[in-house]
């Protein structure tokens, strides 16, 4: 697969940079995210990326890295090139157990941090994975398991979506607002449908990917709003298939709703 003009630019300003600042220190660059899964939008969408180190990031090599990722945004303000620094044996275990990492975050090195990657990142490098360096993920031995994957995907559905849904709900709020402009029902309408993917097939599929599946999958009656968050998706360039955006709010809201209950999330 053929990666965007943009994504080429800045990945191969990324390795320019790193190799400058910290020679030596990235043995691998795998792009992961929605490049890797085909739904790469300029404008919309980030760059993600797992970079691949012998070992942690400490010390001259974490100061090398800060000014190679700060000489980044100068010459690349968007897309944001964001991501984590891994190492090899991280990679093969759950990633539950690794050790802290640096991870980038609004163009911004930040760590090393206590959080962990996920099952998701882990497994999109597996499925449909991006070697910029490196050798192609099919040989790095990368852990996966069903299980874990959808343990974690119950767990965001709790503890993220359920809440955002919730506040989406209360009008008179920040997210409330939000799920009134055109990318809060397509961020919560798309987000959940990844979910409900993930635990039916235990795959990974982008956004757009997810609205379509949602149309396959829950029925004529909420094609509308499905259609309309895939129309927003592709840029809103076409007309809307809402009258008001209140109407799309709460079909958007109703939609949250049915796909959380389907996949047991607490709300």
């Amino acid at each position: 697969m053929a990666t965007h003009p943009v994504v080429q630019q800045i990945t191969h300003a990324f390795l320019d940079e790193t190799d400058r600042h910290a020679a030596g220190l990235v043995e691998g660059l795998y792009l992961i995210g929605s490049v890797a899964l085909d739904d790469f939008r300029p404008g919309l969408s980030d760059v993600d990326f797992l970079a691949v180190t012998a070992a942690p990031v400490t010390g001259a090599d974490l100061r090398g890295l800060r000014r190679a990722h700060a000489r980044l945004v100068q010459r690349h303000r968007r897309p944001s090139f964001e991501g984590a620094y891994v190492t090899w044996d991280d990679l093969t275990r759950d990633p539950a157990l690794a050790g802290p990492r640096v991870d980038v975050r609004g163009g911004q090195v930040i760590g090393p941090v206590a959080d962990r990657c996920d099952p998701v990142s882990w497994q999109t490098l597996v499925q449909s994975g991006i070697a910029e360096r490196g050798p192609a993920p099919a040989e790095l031995g990368v852990w996966t398991d069903g299980k874990a994957l959808a343990d974690w995907t119950r767990a965001n559905a709790d503890g993220y979506w359920a809440g955002w849904h919730r506040r989406a709900s209360l009008l008179p709020s920040r997210l409330g607002l939000a799920a009134l402009t055109g990318w809060g029902p397509a961020w919560g309408v798309l987000g959940v449908s990844r979910l409900h993917y993930t635990l039916a097939s235990g795959a990974i599929t982008s956004k757009y990917g997810a609205g379509e599946y949602a149309r396959d999958t829950f029925g004529e009656r909420w094609h509308s709003i499905v259609d309309e968050c895939l129309r927003l998706r592709r840029g809103g360039a076409e007309e809307s298939r809402y009258r008001t955006r209140f109407g799309r709010r709460r079909d958007a809201l109703r939609f949250m709703a049915m796909v959380l209950a389907e996949m047991g999330a607490k709300g």
